[in-house]
This record gives C-alpha cells, structure tokens and sequence, in this order.
C-alpha cells in the first residue's frame, strides 16, 4: 500500500511515522521548503520525500493520500487525486483505526485549544493516562506510533474535520461557532457550520456531544438535524437537569443522575467565554468518573494557556495582555468584553472576511486608543476611525508596543488582540505573540 503525504509538518512527519511502522510504502511531498527537524527525522527513518516541488508520477499512484490541514481542497493536486478516486484523509482519519484509546475530541470557532488543554489537566491530574494533541502540540498520528495512552483530547480544526469519514470520538465538545475561515468554505456560513458539527456525525448511543446552549448557530442547527449521541448542554442562562449551567455564581453539572457544585470565584480562569469552557471540561471529567475534589483541585490551579489572555507584565502600573491567539472577530470580543479599564487595542493582520461592527459597542466602553498593526488596516479605520480619540497604524511590533506605552496612563491596559491572522507580519501567532512579550520586556 502506497501512503502519499502532502504536507511536510507536525501532523505530516507524524503520519509518515506511522504509515512506515504499519507497513505502508510512505512519500512525503512539500509545495515549500521542510524544516531542518523534520527531515532528520525523516532521513533517520529512512522515508523518501521531496520539497518545494509536487511530482505528479510519484503522487498520483497512491493507495491512500493524507493532506495536511492547510491545503484546501480546491488545489489543483486534490483535484486530480479526487478525479482518479484516490482516497484523501486527514491525519486524524488515518491514525485513529491504530489506537483503541477513548478519544475525547474538542473543536469550535473559540475556545478549543483552553478546553483541550484543561480537559487534558483534569484527567492527568486524575492520574489517567492521557495525550493531547491533533491542532496542537505532538501530532496524534506520532503519538499513535510511539506511545501507548488509555486516552486522548484531541483538539480538531474545520479543516480536520473536513478530512474524515469514519473517525468517531467518544466524547466531543463543540465549544461555540462564529464566522471564520469562511474563504475555504465558498464564503458560505452554513458550510463552515456543518464542517464542525461532522465531529459527531459517526457517533452513536453510546457517545456523547458536549455543546454550548446559547450559541446562535449550534441551536439553529439543531432545528434541522440530529445526532444519535447522548447530549450535554451547558448555558450561562438555561438550566438543566441534564448538563451543566451556572447558577447564583455556582457552576452546576448534573450528569447520569450525578450532581457536582463548584464556586466560580475558585476557578483560576476568569471571564464568562472561560466559565463556558470549565464548564465543557469538567462535564467530559464527570463522563470519565474523575473525583469531585480533583475536579475541584484542577479547576483551581489551571495556568491558562500561552497567547490566549495571556498576562505578561505591568509596568508603570499599566497591565500588558497577550491574546495574539485570537485571530478572529469573536475571540476579540471575549478579549474586549473581559477588560475593565482603559484599553490601549493593539489589531490587525490578514483579514478572513471580518465584520467588525459587532465589537462596536465593546469599542466604545471600554477602548480609549487603537494601534493599528497590519499590512492593509483600511477597514479597521474606516469602522473605528471616528469612534476612538487615537488611531495609529505602525508596521512593526516594537513600534505598536512603544506607542502603546506613550498612550496608557496608570490603571490602564495595553492588549494585543488581533482578530486577524498573523500572516502578513509574523510566522505564526505564537510568533506575534513572542514578539510582543519580548518587545515588552524591552520596554
């Protein structure tokens, strides 16, 4: 069996790995260049690949072809991989058949990656053996390969999604759903919001789905479909006698007849977006039979994920907050709606169809002066330029953190929260992120 890999990253060397410890005749191509690490890795493994360049020959005549998430179905080597009837899957869809673990799977517009990484906290803490992966971190089909878990939390991007067929979790979350990427979906909302609820639609009695009670879109889907898993809602306004809600500053979880109560004002992470996300993780907790005071431990001791409402400093009694995570509309209006002083907005970067009206009220409240950090920030002027005393467009991230400090006084707070891809300046957003704490540390 010939395993064709597009795509010379995590998730693609992850795959090789595996194809090769299963028996697969494996090729890795790249369209770019492939990064030093992983070719030795490749190299060591002795698995044939190729950069900067996709030979059809030695592409075309695969059994099976898993594509990395970043390449869109619409590029002209899918196309002909299609057309021929080759099967093209994702890394999640091959590596699954390999492992038996219970898998617990999160995706979601916003939010994942904070409840992938505290749904994994509370079931280490529990002494379960458990990996993380999929969007982030080691890639699942690596781990599958090398390390032996009773269980995984997977955090599951669209585009991940879009590449499976049979791939069920016992578990699954979806964490809320707002426009994004729609560029890969033909510009269409509905297509984007199918593409996430596929996390459920091999599931069955025995399987749950974790989901968000209040959002807008998961409710009107729900109109419309069904899914044999066994549903949790949770809701910071309904209540229910199967889910979990917060009530009279109390998070409630009441599942498979069990009952757990827990304070909010004990649980590290702060914010109404985060309480939702507790809310996730704690109900996938309670379906894994870990202990109340665990449960109540963990909650309490989370750190927070790294880029995402991310403290770094205060200076001169001005807080500095690293949200480079958020690359979109929705994250930044968590970001905006959990700040309560002054705020000196640092935005921008490519724009994935953003309608930044809905942060307009948010922007009035509570932000006294945006910087502009971006190659092209003609709309975010045209929406805010009247709405803010200040307005500043600087093109590097030194330049946006000096001018942040010449326009916050004490008490206020200086957030970089994009809502934009990070790809016209920096590598990535962690990379935007790292600049920013270190341009800060400079200060």
């Amino acid at each position: 069996m010939r395993l064709v890999i597009l795509g010379g990253g995590e998730s693609g060397v992850g795959t090789a790995i595996l194809g090769k410890k299963k028996g697969y005749d494996v090729f890795v191509s790249d369209l770019g260049k492939i990064k030093g690490n992983y070719k030795e890795v490749l190299i060591i493994n002795e698995i044939a690949w190729e950069e900067e360049k996709h030979t059809e020959d030695l592409i075309l005549n695969a059994d099976v072809v898993m594509k990395s998430p970043g390449i869109p179905d619409k590029s002209p080597m899918i196309k002909k991989l299609l057309a021929k009837g080759v099967s093209v899957l994702s890394e999640i869809e091959f590596a699954a058949p390999f492992t038996d673990a219970t898998i617990i799977g999160i995706t979601g517009s916003n939010g994942k990656t904070t409840t992938t990484m505290l749904t994994h906290h509370l079931l280490k803490s529990a002494g379960l053996n458990v990996g993380v992966g999929g969007n982030i971190g080691k890639s699942f089909a690596w781990q599958v390969a090398e390390n032996k878990y009773d269980s995984y939390v997977l955090e599951l991007s669209s585009f991940q999604l879009d590449g499976i067929m049979n791939f069920k979790p016992h578990i699954a979350i979806i964490t809320n759903i707002s426009p994004d990427h729609l560029d890969r979906y033909d510009y269409k909302y509905e297509n984007y919001i199918d593409s996430k609820f596929r996390i459920t639609m091999n599931q069955t009695e025995d399987d749950y789905l974790i989901y968000d009670a209040d959002d807008e879109a998961i409710t009107e889907w729900f109109k419309t479909h069904t899914t044999k898993a066994k549903l949790i809602p949770f809701s910071l306004t309904k209540t229910f006698s199967e889910g979990a809600y917060i009530k009279n500053n109390k998070m409630e979880i009441s599942i498979n007849q069990e009952e757990f109560t827990m304070d909010t004002a004990h649980i590290a992470l702060e914010g109404k977006h985060n309480m939702k996300n507790a809310m996730a993780a704690t109900s996938v907790a309670k379906l894994m039979q870990i202990r109340k005071a665990t449960i109540r431990e963990s909650l309490s001791n989370f750190q927070g994920v790294e880029h995402r409402l991310e403290k770094v400093l205060k200076i001169l009694n001005v807080q500095y907050i690293n949200d480079s995570k958020a690359t979109n509309v929705n994250a930044t209006f968590f970001a905006l709606d959990s700040m309560n002083t002054p705020t000196v907005w640092i935005v921008g970067g490519v724009d994935k169809g953003n309608d930044y009206n809905e942060l307009m009220s948010l922007v009035r409240e509570k932000v006294k002066a945006i910087i502009c950090l971006g190659v092209d920030n003609k709309k975010i002027i045209d929406v805010f330029g009247n709405v803010v005393d200040m307005m500043i467009e600087v093109s590097t991230m030194n330049d946006a953190v000096r001018m942040a400090q010449r326009l916050s006084e004490k008490g206020d707070t200086v957030l970089l929260s994009p809502a934009c891809a990070s790809f016209d300046l920096f590598e990535n957003y962690e990379d935007r992120g790292n600049q920013f704490k270190q341009a800060v540390k400079n200060l």
